[in-house]
């Protein structure tokens, strides 16, 4: 049994946008919900007049009302949502136009930038008109290879405002991951900053830059956003031009809102690329609209006094996710940087002096600062933080605690589970609810979430496949370039018909409560026993002496041995007692069937852009197959380590 950590007081959940909501669905259907689980159920049984709901709950502006909320809310995929509605993202994000703070930006070592909702109407207004001067039209894609910073948010918002469809990646990319992605939808314009910050350094991003616009012959300018440079030679950059030159330099625009479908496109999203070229997701500005304030709204509790951060790029959804805070008129806290430089603690000093109330940032974040020691309740004035949100990976039952020891006792810790594709949660914090170690609060709202075993049956308690048995807004519309759809089936729908099919292993509670364990296709089937990765690195996690961890399955012997590989702590070695120490603790905190075969030390462990670990590439390596597309890696020199180990070939 978890163990509880945290309920809300009565006062607390009552002061709660949920329950407000719960308030409004019982008087329009004369309803007495009371609990969180009811309501749940309710939504998924009732999914028409749950975004119906919520449309009028969350202030949706559209100039065209809708017809009907889904033509068939069995079909999956193809439902159509809210059709005759016309409306504008960009119009939803900039209702406010007042003095409150929209962004607050903090960079690397540098002092925080503040812009109002005024002002940020104002500069998306002007770069709007240069966008459409230069013949930016709706459907065009409009691209940024941006650090997380205020102007990228502007380059989003002018993009939508007109139709165009935004995408992006962070500067960290290569030149081939970032051609992997734009090369496929042929932008019209680049956004890119001169330079970024991290770890202390200015690194240049014009020279990296000059290799991917040589590649790009959809490019029709390429404007330079002064970070690290005031104004950086452009000269050798071909239809380049300083963002200072581009903007209008006209006072009092007002945005032209061109009013478009609820299912026109807003975002194109990538999938990580570690399988071959990414996948492009195209999400429907309606979808991401409702969607996205739907969890900021109801399940992050998110009000206008708010001053909500995320440690995020714009190479992850999260960026997305964060964005749309600005529909609440919320203020967004973007930090663009090293987390851990100049010290461990920096993103909670900035917390303290923001005044930062909900703090999002990753289970990989939590277990480094668990490992340094760290103590930001400690050092820090928390006050202000009512919520830790956490995603990325599953955080284990340790780093839940750890938040309650070192951050604060009284908070509502929501680890957080969904996916790029729908650019959004499966499963994510309940404010209304108590918080138990290990596991994600509540399945969302109208999202119909199961555990399927290999019979395609819903299982509680039991390890299975995440599906979603209905289909919701913020589904991909299509993928580029897949006209007959075949792609898009193939990626959700084989496996079970008419059932998106996510690839995570996940338990639900009797609760109504979720445990993740880890990607499915990285799931170790020892004696076809089917286990999670997630359980072993709880463990590890827990040993000082491993800095970080992989594991893989290893076809032998007609089964499968489980491998782990570990990368030790700065002056430890891998010894006979700290191998024993682990399986023993694997064996008693997991099962017999999660002990590894073989433990063998690396001097590094490879993760994605975005910080996932990648497991089914370490597991090509040792299988001597071949990894496509490195550059989708942060560090893809670290799979050398994984080749002919003497030791895996007995």
């Amino acid at each position: 049994m978890s163990k509880l950590l945290w309920t809300p007081s009565r006062e607390r959940i009552e002061q709660t946008n949920m329950f407000r909501f719960m308030g409004e669905i019982n008087q329009r259907f004369g309803k007495n919900f009371q609990t969180y689980p009811e309501l749940h159920q309710w939504s998924v049984d009732n999914i028409a007049d749950f975004w119906a709901v919520l449309w009028d709950f969350v202030g949706v502006k559209a100039s065209t009302p809708y017809i009907q909320v889904i033509d068939d809310p069995t079909k999956m995929p193809g439902a159509k949502w809210f059709e005759g509605a016309k409306l504008n993202f960009a119009e939803n994000m900039l209702k406010y136009r007042d003095d409150r703070l929209a962004i607050v930006f903090q960079g690397e070592g540098a002092e925080p930038v503040r812009i109002s909702y005024a002002q940020l109407y104002d500069q998306v207004a002007r770069l709007a008109k240069s966008l459409r001067d230069m013949g930016v039209t709706t459907g065009d894609r409009v691209a940024g290879f941006m650090p997380n910073m205020p102007q990228t948010v502007m380059a989003m918002l002018a993009a939508a405002s007109i139709g165009a469809i935004w995408s992006s990646c962070s500067p960290d990319f290569g030149i081939k991951g970032v051609l992997d992605r734009f090369g496929q939808i042929k932008p019209k314009v680049l956004f890119t900053a001169n330079g970024y910050r991290f770890k202390g350094k200015d690194l240049d991003s014009l020279e990296k830059i000059s290799g991917v616009v040589n590649q790009l012959p959809s490019l029709e300018k390429l404007v330079v956003v002064p970070y690290t440079q005031e104004r950086a030679d452009i000269s050798v950059l071909p239809n380049a031009i300083h963002f200072q030159d581009f903007i209008s330099q006209e006072d009092g625009l007002e945005i032209e809102f061109e009013q478009l479908p609820f299912d026109h496109p807003l975002y194109i999203m990538y999938s990580s690329g570690t399988t071959g070229l990414p996948k492009c997701m195209v999400q429907s500005a309606g979808g991401i609209l409702v969607h996205h304030l739907k969890e900021l709204v109801l399940h992050t509790d998110l009000k206008r006094e708010d001053n909500i951060f995320y440690f995020t790029t714009c190479g992850w959804m999260m960026w997305n996710w964060l964005t749309s805070s600005l529909g609440v008129g919320a203020t967004i806290i973007q930090y663009d940087g090293q987390p851990f430089h100049p010290d461990a603690e920096v993103l909670w000093k900035m917390a303290q002096d923001e005044k930062v109330t909900v703090f999002g940032t990753s289970a990989g974040y939590i277990a480094a600062l668990m490992d340094q020691g760290g103590q930001p309740g400690k050092h820090y004035d928390l006050s202000s933080v009512r919520a830790v949100l956490s995603t990325g990976s599953p955080l284990s039952i340790e780093g839940f605690e750890w938040v309650y020891r070192e951050v604060k006792e009284d908070i509502q810790l929501a680890s957080i589970a969904g996916g790029t594709d729908l650019n959004g949660c499966f499963a994510l914090g309940n404010p209304m609810g108590p918080v138990f170690a290990g596991e994600l609060q509540c399945r969302g709202l109208a999202m119909d979430v199961a555990a399927f075993d290999e019979n395609g049956q819903p299982v509680i308690n039991q390890q299975a496949e995440l599906v979603c048995r209905k289909p919701f807004p913020s589904m991909p519309i299509y993928f580029w370039e897949d006209p007959d759809g075949k792609k898009y089936h193939k990626a959700y729908f084989d496996k079970y018909p008419g059932v998106w099919h996510h690839g995570d292993f996940i338990t639900v509670t009797e609760r109504g409560g979720v445990v993740m364990y880890g990607r499915s296709d990285a799931t170790l089937n020892p004696g076809g026993v089917r286990i999670g990765t997630a359980e072993i690195y709880r463990v590890v996690e827990n040993f000082e002496e491993i800095a970080d961890s992989v594991v893989v399955g290893q076809n032998w012997d007609n089964d499968v041995r489980v491998i782990l590989f570990v990368k030790m702590a700065e002056g430890q070695a891998l010894t006979d007692d700290v191998i024993n120490k682990l399986r023993a603790g694997i064996r008693q905190n997991a099962s017999p069937r999660h002990v590894p075969a073989k433990v063998i030390e690396v001097p590094d462990v490879p993760y994605t852009l975005n910080m996932k670990k990648v497991e089914l590439a370490v597991k090509k390596v040792i299988e001597n197959k071949p990894v496509e597309n490195t550059d989708a890696l942060a560090n893809p020199q670290a799979l050398d380590f994984y080749k002919d180990i003497p030791e895996l070939s007995r």
